[in-house]
């Protein structure tokens, strides 16, 4: 068995986000599926004022939707996650995403990463509505 003052081994199985392992300015997290992001459950989206933030699918399926704006939501843009790949999210970009039931993926972001830091955005019917067209229509099957 290799000594724990060697490496330190974390897993989650569960639902929705936890972090994992935070690390002097950094912080990794996995995101698993959970209800709230359905397509349809997708009320708000959120950004990050003080960091980018790199997304990773690892399994399953993964939408990320990316917001055009400052203080509002004018455009909605959908990114079918590939697995493996490395999907870095802006600092100030808007962002929300769905999962299906397999789904993990990995976040890398800015250990002091915060609400205060990370505002939120109510998304009214039209875009709500923008977001489950987009997903119906990448994710057809």
């Amino acid at each position: 068995m290799t000594p724990t003052h060697l490496i330190e081994i974390s897993d989650y199985t569960g639902e929705g986000y936890r972090p994992l392992i935070d690390y002097g300015q950094w912080r990794v997290a996995i995101l698993r599926y959970i209800d709230e992001l359905l397509p349809e459950n997708l009320g708000k989206m959120q950004r990050h004022d003080e960091t980018d933030e790199v997304f990773v699918l690892l399994n399953g399926r993964c939408l990320l939707f990316l917001g055009e704006g400052n203080e509002s939501v004018e455009a909605i843009h959908a990114q079918d996650m590939q697995p493996l790949k490395l999907y870095n999210v802006k600092r100030g970009a808007w962002h929300t995403h769905t999962l299906d039931e397999a789904a993990t993926v990995l976040i890398v972001e800015n250990r002091d990463t915060t609400a205060a830091n990370s505002p939120e955005i109510e998304l009214n019917a039209d875009q709500r509505q923008h977001i489950l067209a987009l997903t119906h229509t990448l994710w057809q099957d």
